[in-house]
């Protein structure tokens, strides 16, 4: 694959309706000859039997972003759905083994509510809140709604008219999801996902987070398990203790690298930095334009990469490995953000470098902040003007630059 000039524009990949155009940020990353990850050199970082040169792919997206033709099949390595070191043989398998377990959860979940698989969806409830069903003549399925016989399937499809809403509002910008059936394709996914997770079910943004991936792969179980793996490790945020946790980071990290605005907004009552939970929750879904929200994503997955992640989930534990114990090769196969972490031996999973991207941010903003903020609500207007006005590129080199900053800080 040649990209079709120097710099190509990708818009044309996720085509925006023609009444929207106004409405979307402006897209400013480009796939750039060199840098970006291609077909060609994706290809070309695989052995015969396919083992995958790891350290080689995270140098080449870290410079450039990937190609949107390979996106979907790289992001299922940068997520952990395979590990690196596997066999094309072996990923096959696991595939059709996923594949299988996916269809047999949407089977039980159709059993349950004939509107999943139909290529319908839900808005409207469908049962009370104690679980009877609600005899809604507008609702066709009415009446096929087997009664609910625990908690957990009351709290289930008690989800299912939210996640429903929530579709109708994702990226409706996009011609994509112009057609029912591609909305459907959504909601499937999202009311699989909240039956199978007994511990959080569904949050909204969940949503903003799965459909990139519903339009990436054309297999819905691929989408599945490709959401599953994003959601394990962005599972902080769909808690309000996890983000809380994220947000006493952001607020450490402040204190550090610019005291005098950490003062102001503790002034201000902000020092609990409540009014970062969007960008953290949905990372930054709302502030780029679909294209440069996944280039944002998938360098901050190569940054943040690491080689046990496979393995980890897996044996559901903990991802973990100490400097001391790699060798120079090793380190290579690991992002550049975990990395620095490994070299410093700071592992606290909650300053994720989202958490730095949003400090970033709030230093770019730091003199309106000091300047005009006077209180919460002009902090979240002033915040809320980078929608479309910032470079996902050099908010990465400004986070990593903070990320440095604040690790030489702590060592102290």
């Amino acid at each position: 694959m040649f990209f079709n000039s120097v710099a190509e524009e990708l818009d044309s990949y996720y085509p925006v309706r023609s009444e929207c155009l106004a409405d979307v940020p402006k897209t400013r990353f480009k796939a750039r000859v060199g840098k970006t990850l291609g077909e060609r050199r994706w290809k070309a970082a695989f052995t015969e039997d396919g083992h995958l040169d790891i350290a080689g792919v995270l140098r080449r997206i870290q410079r450039g972003g990937i190609h949107p033709t390979i996106k979907g099949a790289v992001w299922e390595f940068l997520l952990g759905c395979y590990d690196p070191n596997s066999t094309y043989d072996e990923r096959n398998e696991i595939r059709e083994q996923r594949r299988s377990q996916y269809d047999a959860w949407k089977d039980l979940c159709q059993k349950m509510v004939p509107a999943v698989g139909s290529g319908k969806f839900i808005t409207t409830p469908i049962i009370t809140d104690d679980g009877h069903p609600v005899q809604d003549p507008s609702n066709i399925y009415n009446g096929t709604t087997i009664t609910p016989s625990d908690e957990r399937e009351i709290n289930w499809q008690l989800s299912l008219p939210q996640i429903g809403l929530d579709v109708v509002r994702t990226d409706r910008t996009l011609v994509y999801y112009e057609n029912e059936a591609n909305q459907a394709k959504l909601w499937d996914v999202l009311a699989v996902y909240a039956w199978v997770d007994k511990d959080i079910g569904y949050v909204q943004g969940m949503n903003d987070i799965c459909s990139p991936m519903v339009i990436l792969f054309e297999h819905e179980a691929d989408a599945f398990w490709c959401f599953e793996r994003a959601m394990r490790r962005l599972m902080s945020n769909a808690t309000s203790m996890g983000v809380q946790s994220q947000l006493g980071t952001l607020s450490q990290i402040i204190k550090a690298i610019d005291p005098k605005l950490h003062q102001h907004l503790e002034e201000l009552d902000g020092g609990e930095y409540l009014f970062a939970i969007r960008m953290l929750m949905v990372l930054f879904r709302r502030e780029f334009s679909f294209v440069d929200a996944m280039y944002l994503w998938e360098v901050m997955w190569a940054m943040e990469y690491n080689p046990n992640i496979y393995s980890a989930y897996e044996e559901s534990r903990e991802l973990g490995s100490s400097s001391s114990e790699l060798k120079a090769s090793q380190l290579k196969q690991y992002g550049k953000f975990e990395r620095n972490n490994l070299k410093s031996g700071w592992t606290d999973q909650r300053g994720a470098l989202a958490v730095f991207l949003v400090a970033s941010v709030l230093e770019k903003k730091n003199k309106r902040l000091l300047r005009e903020a006077q209180g919460l609500d002009d902090v979240v207007q002033i915040l809320g003007e980078i929608t479309g006005n910032l470079d996902a590129k050099k908010a990465l080199k400004e986070a990593l630059k903070i990320h440095k900053k604040y690790l030489s800080k702590a060592k102290k």
